[in-house]
């Protein structure tokens, strides 16, 4: 068994976070799960979804563990057209810190 620094350099060598934006708004989780899955084994795929409205943003994320596979289907799937947009793929860039605050306007009514 690795000891918890082994596994985040084990984590942080093989496994990737990729992000994919320009989706179609009707492409689902397994929708997307099933179009990484051609470049080889998928973690999880998961769409954004806006909250308020219950619809997807365009955008999610796929967690594959194989390094090689993750690169192949970047490098395979970034710039194509699944809907009007090309889509845009590439490593998930790791959050630092809290989130940024949202501006929803309603601290700033007068």
């Amino acid at each position: 068994m690795k000891t918890g620094e082994e596994y985040y350099f084990y984590k942080k060598q093989y496994h990737m976070k990729i992000f994919v934006a320009g989706l179609p708004y009707d492409l689902d989780d397994a929708e997307l799960m099933e179009i990484f899955e051609k470049f080889g084994t998928t973690v999880s795929a998961k769409v954004a979804i806006d909250k308020e409205t219950g619809k997807s943003k365009g955008f999610g994320f796929v967690d594959m563990p194989d390094a090689a596979e993750a690169k192949d289907a970047i490098e395979s799937l970034n710039d194509i057209s699944l809907g009007k947009k090309p889509l845009v793929v590439k490593q998930a860039e790791e959050r630092t810190g809290p989130p940024p605050p949202r501006n929803n306007n309603f601290n700033n009514r007068r």
